[in-house]
């Protein structure tokens, strides 16, 4: 036994086993952070679009297609606007479904890559999606509901995706400089909360960054072979055909990734010599043949390329302001002038400048990659992949200030508009490289010191982690206003086919499983279009979305039609208008809920 201590301890020292060691160290350590920060910072989703995607990821899965159960007023008007001009406007009395909501309804909203790589996670690994009937203790706290498990999956996905980024960040920095480089970045990228807190949102951001890390290490590898010419022109001319194929999947990951495609061309323009002409035709051809598809079959359903996406421009803007947009069953854009673009152009972009850029990432590393500006490398790779990611900068400004809409009002940081946390990774490793530059000139007593220097840099980059992971557990219920338990309890009422109006059509579609309108502009004239001619509303739910609401501006101004108003006269004077078909409420739940139908249908057996 002696000798067999001895022999393991001479071949983990000497015959490589140490370096498993070390490995077998780190995955633990990995491991004991994922785990501690799961149970320090884990919430159910929050995001309106996280739980978007996930229903729609679930119906792809269970072989419904590209369809929603999240209707958007808006969504209604682009697909009966192309059945009328498609087939002639309807005639008096036609009950036919040209919105397409009796059935289920197109999903418009949402590219196609991520959804359709949750549904394949819901096939590996099937889960419950009812709250009810689970007693364990990683779903529930002395007893009440604590975490949804398709959220906790979905979010362990997203986990794996923020540590598959982590090793490429290190084999980039390794390539791009060197092993203390590599180390360091991807010590400060997996230390930064932020991250973290992309990582259980439930939105395709770790999606995103894994792609831009992929696209600029293609980028980094066409212009090292073309400078040198190690490879010739075939290889060069396929392997663009990748990035073009990158940036497509990008595109369809979120639609304003696609606006990247300008800085890969002026990259090629600038860097890639005398084949640049074929490459950026190349890249184009790569790049629409991948999109084309996805494009055709929005526009042949809604005569638009990006389908509700695609009016983000005008979102939040004096033309419509919040959500009125997506909530308008009949918009107006005659009263658009292009003009106000501008000025929301110019305004956000001020906005990013002064309070997003300086605190990009949640950590003071951007001020070494601005100030790495100054510094020349020798290594013409590394001075172009930065030209690149300058360039990338005022691309995605402009893209972000005019896509802001009011999901990045309610969700300032954590949203899919925040389209500069994907340039984060390479900022890190720009501004590590600075560091190691500085630390390299300093005069130091002891060689010590330096692991010491680094240490403290590394431990105030990443201090809001530290503090994540120290703290007390968060509360993993996102109420107000989603409260899985309560929101599947009201979907339960209700029969398979009936649609439901409610302010959180997404938590509804995607907690409840069941069909959910978005609330409309106001409780007459557009509530009755759609009870009406389109499909029976059998309910209304109203959270603390709309139960909270400022009272002054939006429930009192919007005027007498509006739900603020309705609501008003539903409380102080205890009855509803006399017009209104939904009559039955639930006691208890006012005065955060209200649950009106038809109905009482609580006292009727639970829909399975």
């Amino acid at each position: 036994m002696a000798l067999f201590i001895q022999d393991l301890i001479h071949r983990v020292e000497e015959g490589g086993g140490l370096r498993y060691l070390k490995h077998a160290l780190l995955l633990l350590a990995l491991l004991g952070i994922g785990v501690t920060y799961n149970l320090r910072g884990y919430r159910n989703m929050s995001n309106p679009e996280a739980m978007d995607a996930a229903q729609v990821a679930r119906n792809i899965a269970e072989h419904k297609g590209f369809t929603t159960l999240f209707v958007r007023p808006f969504s209604l008007y682009l697909v009966q606007k192309t059945a009328a001009e498609r087939f002639g406007p309807a005639p008096a009395g036609d009950l036919s479904d040209r919105s397409q909501i009796r059935g289920m309804h197109p999903d418009l909203a949402n590219p196609p890559v991520y959804p359709l790589l949750l549904a394949g996670l819901m096939k590996v690994a099937p889960c419950k999606y009812q709250v009810a009937g689970s007693k364990s203790a990683l779903w529930n706290n002395n007893g009440q509901f604590w975490r949804y498990k398709p959220d906790f999956i979905i979010n362990l996905f997203n986990q794996f995706l923020f540590l598959l980024s982590v090793v490429v960040v290190f084999f980039l920095a390794r390539k791009l400089f060197d092993s203390r480089v590599a180390w360091t970045s991807a010590a400060l990228f997996l230390g930064t909360d932020l991250f973290w807190r992309f990582s259980i949102s439930g939105l395709s951001t770790m999606l995103l960054i894994l792609i831009f890390l992929g696209l600029a290490w293609c980028l980094v590898l066409l212009e090292q072979n073309a400078r040198t010419e190690k490879w010739g022109p075939a290889a060069l001319i396929g392997f663009t055909g990748v990035i073009g194929v990158l940036v497509a999947t990008g595109m369809l990951t979120r639609y304003a990734f696609g606006w990247l495609i300008i800085p890969v061309l002026f990259f090629l323009i600038l860097f890639l010599g005398r084949h640049r002409v074929i490459l950026c035709l190349m890249l184009l051809a790569s790049f629409f043949v991948v999109l084309s598809p996805w494009l055709y079959r929005n526009y042949h359903i809604s005569h638009t390329p990006f389908g509700t996406a695609g009016y983000a421009i005008l979102g939040n803007s004096s033309f419509f302001p919040e959500f009125r947009l997506e909530r308008s069953l009949k918009p107006d854009f005659s009263q658009v002038q292009y003009a106000q673009l501008w000025f929301k152009l110019t305004g956000n972009t001020r906005g990013i400048l002064q309070d997003e850029l300086p605190k990009l990432g949640g950590n003071w590393i951007n001020a070494f990659f601005l100030v790495g500006l100054l510094v020349t490398f020798r290594n013409p790779g590394l001075s172009r992949l930065r030209y690149f990611l300058l360039l990338c900068f005022p691309v995605l400004i402009a893209v972000q200030a005019l896509g802001y809409t009011q999901l990045s009002v309610e969700s300032p940081t954590l949203n899919s508009e925040n389209l500069l946390i994907v340039l984060m990774p390479l900022l890190i490793i720009f501004g590590v490289s600075l560091f190691f530059i500085l630390l390299d000139q300093m005069v130091l007593p002891a060689r010590e010191f330096r692991y010491l220097i680094i240490g403290l840099f590394c431990l105030l980059a990443c201090f809001p982690m530290v503090v994540t992971l120290v703290s007390a557990r968060t509360n993993a219920v996102a109420y107000p206003p989603y409260h899985p338990p309560t929101i599947q309890r009201a979907a339960g009422w209700m029969q398979p086919d009936e649609l439901i109006m409610t302010d959180i059509p997404w938590a509804v579609a995607w907690y409840g499983n069941h069909q959910a309108i978005w609330l409309t502009l106001n409780a007459q004239e557009d509530f009755f279009d759609i009870y009406d001619y389109r499909k029976p509303i059998k309910a209304v739910y109203l959270t603390p979305e709309t139960m909270d609401s400022r009272f002054l501006s939006q429930w009192v101004r919007p005027g007498e039609q509006s739900w603020g108003s309705f609501i008003i006269e539903g409380l102080l004077k205890k009855e509803l208008p006399p017009y209104f078909p939904l009559r039955k409420s639930i006691n208890g739940w006012l005065p955060e809920q209200v649950f009106l139908t038809d109905k009482e249908r609580w006292l009727q057996p639970a829909t399975p």
